[in-house]
């Protein structure tokens, strides 16, 4: 007995002790918080922006970067940048490779204006330097206070319909069309297109599943819609006759003989040699290029404002707000953002973000880094599904792509549908992003309109003198470099 009691008391003790770090270091009571909760906040939030394993090597893979390594990549600075925000600013926020970005690194800087993803992610490095100094100086405040509130609800949609467009794409609900550029793909297809293998029907269904799912607030629904398609991919290759399935112009079949969604099981011990092709080798010599401003510019935009907005809608939901309103350790949070687009660099990642999915778990009690750092150690443990990723057909997660981008698009509710110089310069940066398939065309265009629009109207007067700048950098650019 005396034994037994010992020992309870040994255990006793060393939980305290276990508590008494925790804390120390995350200021658990201050923040009315637990060890619990906080653990399953992180669980939660992890659960729900998990996505981004999976979708960032199948958007960045058509750069020509491999696959495995982007799948290592994406874990590992997810993992990083979450444990410093946690571990610096103490916030319950999830940072990853941030969706949007990695499509304009990919179709955009790459694909469309034809340079190699090194230099790109040299493009990245750069844009990332300047978020710290911008961080660490009145500089970032600038900024914010400079550019309107419409322009700035503008890029999130816009980024958004860019996603939607590339997402319809990769299903093949929407092909090229020799007459009106676009038109609608045969749903009843099942095999490999432009853009690899394509299931429109499927990839519509992954949608639709994922929206219901996340409707009626189930938890991991991004994940379980893509497993159940997935699953009924598989199924279906098996159980139906391989004449049923399309003979693209490659003459591969979607079909178990292909090898298309064949189960290579689930874990694995990571490969870091995966890694080797893609770090550390961000070309930043040969990013310092005239024709590369406007594109370190949109990765700082984006960045900066896709990320102060998330902080502060996370700070208000964890009430981290001070008895006169103004956000606890902001400043500590935006510099761990910044700092880590610039890690993330080295492992060949696009501009790494804080993630608006970290509300989900602010909404079950994380108030602390404690939460982060359970998302990132998640994150890291997700370098053991290399297989599970590689398993995944594209028209799946793609399904996701298309949720996720109409996620985005919502912040144009916050317009102001009354004033036509507010919301016309809005909606013509959403739409110029999927238009001209780029995201600084899109934001180049919705600065000209702004400022055109507010002087014809008499209203120059609200016009900042960085959009003035801006403005006149865009013209510019269109004068002279396109």
């Amino acid at each position: 007995m005396e034994q037994v009691s010992k020992s309870c008391e040994n255990e006793t003790e060393e939980q305290k002790g276990d508590v008494g770090l925790f804390e120390r270091i995350f200021k658990l009571s201050q923040h009315n918080t637990t060890i619990r909760t906080e653990l399953m906040a992180g669980l939660t939030t992890f659960v729900t922006m998990s996505y981004i394993m999976f979708l960032n090597p199948v958007i960045m893979s058509n750069t020509g970067m491999p696959f495995d390594g982007l799948f290592l990549a994406t874990c590992l600075g997810a993992a990083i940048a979450t444990i410093i925000m946690g571990m610096y600013a103490n916030w319950p926020v999830g940072l990853a490779p941030g969706m949007g970005l990695n499509a304009f690194f990919t179709f955009s800087v790459v694909g469309g204006m034809g340079y190699s993803w090194q230099v790109a992610l040299g493009a990245v490095f750069l844009s990332g330097v300047i978020f710290v100094l911008m961080s660490v100086t009145r500089l970032r405040e600038w900024m914010l206070d400079s550019i309107p509130m419409s322009l700035r609800l503008a890029m999130t949609a816009g980024v958004g319909l860019f996603l939607g467009f590339i997402g319809l794409r990769f299903t093949g609900i929407i092909v090229e069309n020799s007459d009106n550029v676009v038109a609608l793909g045969d749903l009843t297809h099942f095999g490999f297109g432009a853009f690899g293998p394509e299931a429109p029907a499927l990839g519509f269904l992954s949608f639709l599943l994922i929206s219901v799912l996340s409707y009626r607030k189930v938890f991991g629904a991004v994940i379980i819609g893509i497993a159940a398609v997935t699953f009924f991919a598989f199924a279906m290759t098996w159980l139906l006759p391989v004449d049923f399935f399309v003979i693209s112009e490659a003459g591969k079949a979607l079909a178990p003989e292909s090898g298309f969604v064949a189960y290579k099981g689930i874990l694995a011990i990571p490969e870091f040699s995966a890694l080797e092709p893609i770090l550390w080798k961000a070309d930043i010599v040969g990013a310092f290029e005239i024709a590369l401003i406007p594109v370190i510019l949109t990765f700082l935009f984006v960045n900066i404002f896709d990320t102060a907005g998330t902080l502060m809608g996370v700070a208000e939901r964890a009430n981290l707000q001070d008895e006169n309103g103004k956000i606890k350790g902001l400043n500590k949070s935006l510099k761990a953002d910044s700092v880590s687009s610039v890690i993330g660099t080295a492992f060949g990642c696009p501009p790494v973000t804080s993630y608006v999915e970290s509300a989900a778990g602010v909404a079950v009690g994380g108030r602390t880094g404690l939460t982060a750092v359970t998302i990132g150690l998640l994150f890291a443990a997700g370098m053991f599904f290399l297989p599970l990723a590689q398993m995944l057909p594209a028209f799946a997660v793609d399904g996701a792509l298309i949720y996720v981008a109409m996620l985005m698009m919502s912040s144009l509710k916050g317009l102001d549908w009354d004033d036509l110089t507010e919301y016309a310069p809005a909606v013509c940066t959403t739409v110029m992003m999927a238009f001209t398939f780029s995201i600084a065309n899109g934001i180049a265009f919705g600065f000209i309109t702004y400022t055109v629009l507010k002087v014809g109207a008499g209203k120059s007067n609200q016009v900042s003198k960085g959009v003035w700048a801006l403005t006149v950098l865009f013209i510019a650019k269109f004068i002279f470099l396109n």
